[in-house]
């Protein structure tokens, strides 16, 4: 039985369709990855290549170097980014002659040159500043704010006098206690690190006037308040301003400092002692002596 199916002859042509490996080339060269790489990665390659080849020479790198640097000084250097002069506020002459001595700087500068937070800090380390602003103000000034520790008290010690404020840190050094007579004088090692207590004392001695010498730490643990005269008034460890008081009170009443008496001492709270000048204890001694002989 013939079929029915013709068969196409054949011409001897070879087959148009692409082979295996070809068809699976195509399609990888159509993947998003391929193509991206071919269209970015090959010319990034080669310009990184034609770059690492260029800047190989000395040469030739140094002079980009010196147009980069050129191209930046032009432009640090415009009038409106240079500062000219320093202006310091808030300190003292002294202080202020301090702080310029401390930032030796040559005038002008760029602003660019200058390092804020590394000034202020040098300002800041400086004893005598307790606090410090640095910025540049229209018209390249350097504009220094300064605010000063405040002496409250002088405080005497084994290596000479010196300015202290309300925390016991040290301001400035003193010639003499007559260099500063309106600031009350502490004395005593440790005393700096007790001074708002020493406030207090000497605001409950106020009453005592000018026979107030001032105040000398003991121990490191507790006050003794110095008076005119080489009088004392030797105050306990706990309750020291409580104990002040009650000689002030004591001496308002009866004038106990105002006799001959060489020192109170309160250190035992319920037993304080009064002890007499060596004059007037002698005296003492002799009225009694002449008292008995002349009852005999």
């Amino acid at each position: 039985m013939r079929t029915l199916i013709r068969r196409a002859p054949k011409t001897g042509k070879p087959d148009p369709a692409p082979s295996r490996w070809a068809w699976r080339m195509q399609r990888l060269m159509l993947t998003p990855g391929i193509r991206f790489a071919l269209r970015a990665g090959v010319p990034m390659c080669l310009t990184l290549v034609a770059g690492t080849w260029y800047l190989s020479d000395d040469t030739r790198r140094g002079a980009i170097e010196q147009m980069v640097a050129d191209a930046r000084a032009s432009i640090e250097t415009r009038p409106e980014f240079m500062v000219n002069l320093m202006a310091i506020d808030g300190a003292e002459d002294a202080l202020a002659s301090y702080i310029r001595e401390s930032l030796p700087l040559d005038f002008p500068l760029s602003s660019f040159d200058l390092d804020l937070d590394a000034m202020r800090g040098t300002v800041t380390a400086i004893s005598a500043v307790k606090s410090a602003s640095v910025r540049i103000r229209p018209g390249g000034v350097l504009q220094i704010e300064v605010q000063p520790r405040e002496a409250v008290a002088l405080w005497r010690s084994d290596t000479g006098l010196a300015l202290i404020d309300e925390n016991g840190i040290y301001v400035a050094a003193a010639t003499s206690r007559h260099a500063r007579p309106d600031l009350p004088l502490i004395a005593g090692e440790g005393a700096n690190l007790h001074v708002s207590e020493a406030l207090e004392l000497l605001q409950a001695a106020a009453p005592l006037g000018g026979r107030l010498r001032g105040l000398v730490r003991m121990g490191e643990r507790r006050w003794d308040v110095v008076l005119d005269r080489e009088q004392r008034i030797l105050l306990p460890t706990n309750e020291p301003v409580r104990a002040l008081e009650r000689v002030v009170a004591l001496e308002g009443a009866q004038d106990v400092l105002s006799r001959d008496v060489a020192r109170v001492d309160l250190r035992l709270a319920r037993r304080p002692i009064v002890q007499m000048t060596t004059e007037a204890a002698e005296e003492r001694q002799a009225q009694q002596a002449a008292f008995r002989a002349k009852k005999k």
